[in-house]
């Protein structure tokens, strides 16, 4: 087995957090090498995840739009129809577009780029089994950072086959569009991947065990997100199990459990998306006595990103917080930074979360019941997207801004916005919460007009009648 050069530190995937982490070790002077056992860079966000599924989300709205609302703007353009494999071409080409630009930024910062399946042999040490090669090779590292992602949660009863009953990474690359889909999980992929397909004309049904649907947003949020998706046609199973599912020809028996009561649906596609666990079958773990978490199996680390093992880091998906690729950047910064010597950190009460539904949803901070559970005294601020002038000229007047402050400090403890262009307006409140700004110092702030950002601007206002002036 054929031994290698010393690295400063050994990278293990090259998602957003082990490409980012990659750049800013190369930048501190350190000698590294990230290791990917795909053919190509950028992990599952790029890959498989996030840039795919938004290139389809921008594509089907654009259908949407083209289909149902031209007509609106004067614009007559005739029927409408849908080129599928046209459709999944560009968005393959984004990929391929962006997964090559991080592997040229990779080797610009002169990281060694090492394609295969990576094993922890050593508190030191990563074996690697090349891929398209015979024996595997013995990498030393001063350090080594896990960066490996997470896959899809599996559901009993209903195993992926890849074609009928599928996780979302199929869910990307339909070569039809389904009648009906079937969506087990009213999470923020479900409703991604459904908003996709029910634009380009499938039935969708979402069902999902809780009596909501996007549980970790704000309530007020959770509800008019619900009220939009049922008016776009979403059918929505709250409340409600999946027993079972069966392929019988081409369609999937799906046995449903909702009061005691077992129902059963027909449909094309079967869509599991519970959920996602981190991606460490393989790496070695154990065999360097690395705990993890037997529920959840993510890695425990301390401030530092550091895992019990005092040599290896753990960082992402693999760590426990949100599954979000800027939160895994943000943490490779960090602990790369933590390597060198320096103070990285991660303020995760400014970690943004979007949903790319239409109209988009995006928050930072608390949601109110967050602070009603912490009995901390508050104000609320709300403006609809309606009073927008912006948002009439387009055309979109669902949704609203909500501003949550301390009622004696004006300090913004959370915002929430569900409405157009809210994964681009959420990038202030976050700037907001991450200085500890107060409403007062949004609503002093001139906003363009006109905007979309006018409508958090008249939120921060209406906190101000409450924390500022009340008696």
């Amino acid at each position: 087995m054929a031994q290698s050069e010393m690295y400063d530190l050994i990278i293990i995937g090259s998602g957003p957090g082990g490409y980012v982490a990659a750049v800013r070790a190369t930048q501190l002077g350190m000698k590294v090498a990230c290791i990917e056992k795909s053919s190509r860079m950028g992990g599952v966000c790029l890959n498989v995840g996030c840039i795919p599924s938004k290139a389809l989300l921008d594509s089907s709205e654009y259908f949407h739009l083209a289909k149902d609302h031209f007509s609106d703007h004067g614009i007559n353009i005739g029927e409408v129809t849908l080129d599928l494999p046209a459709m999944m071409k560009r968005k393959e080409q984004v990929v391929e577009e962006l997964t090559g630009q991080v592997k040229k930024l990779l080797e610009g910062n002169g990281v060694d780029i090492i394609h295969g399946t990576a094993r922890l042999a050593g508190t030191s040490q990563v074996e690697v089994a090349k891929n398209g090669s015979g024996d595997p090779v013995i990498l030393q590292a001063k350090n080594i950072l896990l960066a490996t992602g997470s896959i899809p949660v599996t559901v009993p009863d209903l195993a992926f086959d890849g074609k009928y009953i599928v996780s979302s990474t199929e869910c990307l690359a339909f070569d039809a569009v389904p009648e009906h889909l079937c969506v087990v999980g009213g999470g923020y992929i479900g409703l991604e991947l459904g908003s996709v397909w029910r634009r380009l004309g499938s039935r969708v049904t979402v069902v999902e065990m809780l009596p909501k649907i996007a549980t970790t947003l704000d309530g007020q949020l959770t509800r008019a997100l619900d009220r939009i998706l049922r008016h776009q046609g979403f059918d929505f199973r709250l409340g409600t199990k999946v027993s079972r599912a069966i392929v019988s020809g081409d369609k999937v028996q799906v046995t449903l459990e909702t009061d005691g009561r077992e129902i059963s649906l027909e449909c094309d596609k079967l869509l599991v998306a519970v959920g996602r666990r981190p991606m460490i079958r393989g790496l070695g773990l154990e065999d360097v006595g690395i705990r993890t978490d037997s529920r959840t199996g993510q890695i425990p680390v301390d401030g530092s990103y550091r895992t019990n093992i005092p040599t290896i880091y753990a960082i992402g998906d693999l760590t426990p917080g949100p599954m979000l690729a800027h939160k895994a950047s943000a943490e490779g910064i960090a602990a790369v930074e933590c390597i060198a010597g320096l103070p990285g950190e991660v303020n995760y009460d400014a970690v943004p979360s979007v949903v790319y539904t239409w109209p988009e949803v995006a928050s930072v901070g608390l949601t109110e019941e967050q602070v009603r559970e912490r009995d901390i005294p508050f104000c609320v601020g709300t403006y609809p997207f309606s009073g927008a002038g912006r948002a009439r000229c387009m055309g979109e007047k669902d949704g609203f801004v909500k501003l949550i402050a301390h009622s004696k400090t004006d300090r913004i403890l959370g915002v929430h916005i569900i409405g157009p262009r809210a994964a681009d307006m959420i990038a202030e409140c976050v700037l907001a919460v991450e200085f500890g700004a107060s409403s007062e110092d949004i609503a002093r702030t001139i906003h363009g007009h006109p905007t979309f950002s006018e409508a958090l601007q008249e939120a921060a206002m209406a906190v101000r009648k409450c924390s500022i002036y009340a008696s």
